[in-house]
């Protein structure tokens, strides 16, 4: 077989070094990522493009791309005389435990609630299918924007049966969480939930009520919460805005 004209071969050579390039720019924004949101530049300064390339063995172009897909994520950003500096907080949310907004982010701030929507509608299907309810049967409906110290960071949107959720209406819903005012009502602490967590593109209501650009990724949390007996008792459907929550979690291996 004859070998391949050099001037053919030199583009090829050359793209496969910028897709290496590419891959190792976007493992090196996962590592500072990482580093950023577990605190650890505490001044919110990065270390200057040199000392990160020696500290990662990596060039400095490889920085530089790191660099650029984490403001690209509006992470970080570039101030002249100062550097690279942190610029948005990510504010952590577990998926270990089955709490409220402000359960999990009590040592953050205040988190309050915009309520948007709050009566009784007829169940979709799907919806009734979930709570174990008859087809078309009246469920309590909750659309809430909820804020952490004034920050829009949530849009839910929750689904209870009417018996339990009709006696929500009387309830303080800006300023506490559907969980704690369920506990209260049935006497005692929830069971369980089923979760569900992907990525989702921000339609142009979820855009506006959070503030966030049309189109941008959002964090949607599926969620079916369960009596203690197994009765579920609350869907939701929460959209989070993907540049201010990350999501973490306790895993064991079963034997």
């Amino acid at each position: 077989m004859p070998a391949e004209p050099a001037s053919a071969a030199r583009p090829a050579a050359a793209a496969r070094r910028r897709r290496l390039r590419a891959d190792r720019a976007r493992q090196l924004a996962d590592l500072l990522r990482h580093q950023i949101l577990a605190g650890g530049f505490p001044d919110g300064v990065l270390p200057l493009e040199d000392t990160i390339a020696a500290d990662f063995r990596a060039s400095r172009n490889t920085v530089r791309q790191a660099l650029d897909l984490l403001r690209g994520e509006q992470l970080v950003e570039r101030q002249p005389g100062v550097g690279t500096v942190v610029v948005c907080e990510k504010y952590p949310h577990g998926l270990h435990r089955l709490q409220g907004l402000a359960e999990t982010l009590h040592e953050h701030g205040r988190v309050t609630n915009e309520v948007r929507t709050l009566g009784p509608v007829s169940a979709p299907g799907p919806v009734a299918h979930r709570l174990g309810l008859p087809e078309h049967a009246d469920v309590l409906c909750i659309e809430r924007l909820r804020r952490l110290d004034g920050l829009p960071l949530s849009l839910d949107l929750s689904y209870l049966p009417m018996d339990i959720g009709g006696e929500l209406l009387g309830c303080d819903l800006e300023n506490t969480d559907v969980f704690r005012l369920l506990e209260s009502l049935t006497g005692g602490p929830l069971g369980h939930a089923e979760i569900t967590l992907e990525a989702v593109n921000a339609d142009a209501h979820s855009a506006a009520v959070l503030q966030a650009p049309r189109g941008a990724a959002v964090l949607m949390l599926e969620r079916l919460t369960h009596l203690p007996d197994g009765r579920p008792v609350d869907l939701e459907f929460i959209r989070f805005r993907g540049d201010r929550i990350t999501m973490s979690g306790l895993l064991r291996r079963s034997p």
